[in-house]
Parts: structure tokens; sequence; C-alpha cells
């Protein structure tokens, strides 16, 4: 029997992979949610050579509710400690959503909405346990609104708020809920994007689990982003609105 069992949302995604390989090194047990069912049980396979006890591809589309009902029974199953870690959203371009702004329903529904509402409904799960641990991805992106995303800085804005909360209620009965802001990381997302301080995606994977590990509240990967977005929200909106930050 597995000592921890992990509940990874969004698991093919850049990030997510390398923070899996962690756990299966550890041997953890894994429930890898996420739409393309045959790359999550090729990942499947491959975790479970890697050392992880089981590995087990769930559906999950954010902007679909009824796929949540898989997750929340393997919650339910799940042996040794429960933990979770959202790394589910999506960032068209701020150019593309101007020009359809239907974009913004999913943007909003991948990165807050969906992850919300399934989180919300693991909560009681999480508080009947006692322990365990949530990790969600928010984004240096939702510090300050900013004219190159702000529809996407919108939604990770809202997840972090959620996610405060939630530590404040799951804080009473033992859990810890971990709230990580990466800058830009190399994964398909940012394929062609050209940032500072663009950070490796194993190199996050490994300053996350750490954090999680530590009980840290809020991680900001890389470091340096903490001072870079301490001086962005304190200038003046009268000079910010002039910016093209």
């Amino acid at each position: 029997m597995s000592a921890e069992t992990w509940i990874i949302v969004g698991a093919t995604s850049g990030m997510a992979i390398p923070f899996t390989r962690l756990l299966a090194g550890r041997g953890a047990a894994l429930v890898l949610a996420g739409r393309r069912m045959e790359d999550l049980s090729a990942m499947a396979t491959d975790l479970t050579e890697r050392g992880a006890v089981s590995a087990t591809p769930v559906m999950f589309d954010a902007r679909d509710p009824g796929t949540f009902d898989a997750i929340l029974a393997a919650a339910k199953a799940a042996e040794g400690t429960l933990n979770a870690a959202v790394f589910v959203g999506s960032m068209p371009e701020q150019s593309a959503i101007d020009a359809d702004p239907a974009l913004v329903d999913g943007t909003i529904a991948d990165s807050l909405t969906g992850p919300a509402r399934l989180l919300t409904l693991l909560a009681p799960q999480f508080e009947d346990r006692g322990t365990g641990t949530i990790i969600g991805i928010g984004s240096v992106a939702g510090d300050r609104g900013r004219i190159g995303n702000y529809v996407y800085g919108a939604a990770k804005a809202g997840f972090a708020t959620y996610l405060s909360g939630l530590r404040n209620r799951l804080g009473r009965s033992g859990v810890h809920v971990l709230t990580v802001k990466p800058g830009p990381v190399r994964t398909p997302m940012t394929q062609g994007m050209k940032m500072p301080f663009m950070a490796e995606a194993d190199a996050t994977a490994e300053d996350i689990l750490k954090a999680a590990d530590r009980k840290k509240n809020v991680l900001y990967t890389k470091r340096i982003w903490w001072p870079i977005m301490s001086v962005i929200r304190a200038i003046p909106e009268p000079i910010f609105k002039k910016m093209s930050v």
C-alpha cells in the first residue's frame, strides 16, 4: 500500500509531467486526470516503471462537470494520505481573445471555475481525513492586470484568491493548501514565446514539491519573481496604465 495518493489534474501539462515523475520516484499512487486518454495511458505505464505503486488514467475536462465524478470516486478510494495538484489551465493570446471574446469563457473555465468547482467538491473528503496537501497552480500574471494577458491574469488572480480562502478553511482540519505562482516556464503552452527569466519545467516541479513538503503557503518560482512582482504591484496606477509590461 502506498503511503500517499496524488490526484494530478491536468496531468499531461508541461509542469505536471516532471512533477508526477518525482512522485513516482518516491512510490506514490497516482491518479492522472486529463482529456487526452491515450497520452495519459502511456504516461501511466511510464510512471509505474519509474516506481509509482499505481498510475490510473481518468478523464477530466474542466469545462464539463460531468467528468468530475470519476475523480471524486478515486479520492474516496485513495489509500494513504490523499493529496491533489491542479495544473489545468489555458492561455490564449490576448490578441486572439480580443478578436473572439467567446474565448473568455473557456479561459476562465479552464483556469478558475472548473478547478474551483472540483476542489470545492473534493474539500469535504480532505476535511474528513484531516490531513493531506492541495497544490494549485496560479501565475505571476495574476498579480496585476497587464495589457498582454489580462484575461488569463484575471482567471489566475481569481484562482489564487480562491486557494487563499480554501487554505483558511481546510487548515482548520489539518489540510495544507499551497498556491504556486510560476513565472514563464518552458512548456508547450509557452512555445515560441520570448519572455525573461524563463524556467525549466523540471526545476519548477522540484520547487513545487519542496514547497509542498515544507508546507509553504505561497511559492514564487523562479524566486526572482517575488521581488519583481512586488515592484510591479507597487507602481501607481496612473503610471502603470501607460506602461507596456
